[in-house]
């Protein structure tokens, strides 16, 4: 389908303070599905006046929603859960058509969204404060968590159903409304989300979704200081420049990054198991995770077979239509991404590496790929690739595998792969990372527990508790029964 064609499908509007509407100037962009190419529907694109718009409803509407009963603020985010639930095809199919999701990865990606509104609703009731040992006779002291106001959350295309829901289902919760921007290339999984809280009774302005560019409605979200807190999933080039204007304001910010995520294979691994770790930790989702395992660091004494079996296992991975069930990887968000990734590789064959198996492309399907012997001169050592490509790296034991996995300037998730205990929780207390898993892959995600990395790879944490303490303000209060005596 042309644009000729695109221009008679339905402009999908925003959804701002509980009602649909178009944008105010009338733009709109075209959603495209990466695995063919064609657009399957228009999206109205928010001005500067909308965006004041969404901000001004869900500013309103912070007040009701902070007093609500823990048990009514619940109640609703469980009715949206069981929306969610029962639409959970259609937005598999959704999910599939405008991310490129494969069939396997799409109906996980809603059973989480559906998981993380059932634990946050959960933590309504967990909202609380201490209480301290009195200073001096007759004071009561405590802290109490109150919500902050308007959240303003900007969602990433790679899981946007699953990373949207992680920010929206707690800060919900903890009493915030929240202004959304869906990402550019993925904003129906927003909008979805929208009409799935509306049938479940969320009241006008506790949510509101206003998609366009970054410069037109981002800008405005950090500007506004009815905003009390950005939370931002993306790349660290932004997530740096976000920080530094919501500091300038004293502006809370979450941010969740990227990582050049490192997976250790020692000499003593199961070699099958390491492979097959190794697999799913960099072809989930066609390596367009923040947690893949793009470096994968082997001891010595494994590195030749290691790299002869994880070849072997790449050759026989399934590129295809996400669609089906049997599809592993799928097509990159947009084309163009398969270009850089391109340069990266012949940056590293020019250095010395070995390209072991794929390294070609078609349209925005990446063959998955191995690159053994990379070493830090290679531009992909340490830049993130977001797409289906391994760098294999050499280590001469334990020791040396640590200091290469901390040997970048991220810090999200990392593993180990070992029957050494003793090394593994060695490995665990000293990697710079925000995320250790053991004897697994470095791709793990729980919505009750607390997720983030060091370094480059973000600040703050999202997920469960730590949510909580994030979208809330600390507050501590004494209270003086009877009369203090005062110095003079």
């Amino acid at each position: 389908m042309g644009t000729h064609e695109a221009a008679a499908l339905p402009i999908r509007p925003l959804y701002i303070n509980g009602q649909w509407r178009q944008g105010s100037e009338g733009a709109w962009a075209e959603d495209v599905n990466p695995a063919t190419g064609q657009v399957f529907a228009r999206v109205a694109q928010a001005s500067t006046a909308d965006v004041e718009d969404a901000i001004a409803g869900a500013h309103a509407a912070r007040v009701g929603w902070g007093k609500l009963l823990a048990g009514e603020r619940a109640t609703l985010l469980l009715k949206a859960a069981d929306v969610i639930a029962s639409r959970a095809d259609a937005i598999r199919d959704l999910i599939i058509e405008e991310n490129g999701s494969v069939f396997i990865k799409a109906p996980w990606e809603v059973s989480y969204a559906v998981e993380c509104l059932r634990v946050a609703a959960g933590l309504c009731y967990h909202v609380g404060g201490d209480t301290f040992p009195a200073s001096q006779p007759g004071q009561l002291s405590m802290t109490v968590r109150q919500p902050l106001g308007v959240v303003g959350g900007i969602a990433p295309f790679n899981s946007p159903f699953l990373l949207t829901m992680k920010k929206v289902a707690f800060a919900l919760a903890a009493g915030n409304t929240f202004v959304l921007k869906p990402s550019e290339m993925t904003p129906l999984s927003g909008l979805v989300m929208a009409e799935c809280f509306e049938q479940a009774g969320l009241p006008p302005g506790v949510f509101n979704v206003v998609p366009g560019p970054a410069e037109v409605v981002g800008k405005a979200l950090v500007a506004d200081l009815r905003v009390r807190k950005i939370t931002f999933t993306g790349s660290a080039r932004v997530g740096r420049l976000l920080a530094a204007q919501c500091g300038a304001q004293m502006k809370r910010y979450t941010l969740e990054l990227g990582g050049k995520n490192p997976l250790v294979v020692l000499a003593d691994a199961d070699l099958q198991y390491a492979v097959d770790s190794a697999a799913f930790g960099i072809f989930f989702h066609q390596g367009q995770v923040c947690m893949a395992s793009s470096r994968v660091i082997v001891e010595d004494a494994l590195y030749e077979r290691f790299a002869m079996a994880f070849t072997e296992k790449a050759k026989g991975i399934r590129v295809g239509d996400p669609r089906d069930p049997a599809t592993v990887v799928g097509p990159l968000i947009r084309p163009q991404q398969c270009q850089f990734i391109r340069g990266q590789i012949d940056d590293a064959v020019a250095k010395g590496a070995r390209l072991l198996a794929g390294g070609t492309y078609e349209g925005a399907f990446f063959k998955p790929t191995v690159l053994a012997d990379v070493t830090p001169e290679m531009t992909i050592y340490d830049e993130e690739s977001f797409g289906p490509v391994t760098s294999l790296i050499r280590a001469r034991d334990a020791e040396h595998a640590l200091q290469i996995a901390n040997d970048t300037a991220y810090g999200l998730s990392s593993a180990i792969v070992t029957n050494d205990l003793q090394k593994a929780m060695d490995f665990a207390m000293r990697s710079e990372s925000g995320m250790v898993h053991v004897n697994d892959t470095t791709i793990s995600d729980e919505s009750h527990i607390a997720f983030g990395g060091v370094k480059q790879s973000g600040f703050g944490r999202e997920g469960g508790r730590a949510s909580i303490e994030e979208m809330t303000e600390l507050k501590w209060i004494t209270l003086q029964m009877g009369q203090r005596a005062y110095p003079f």
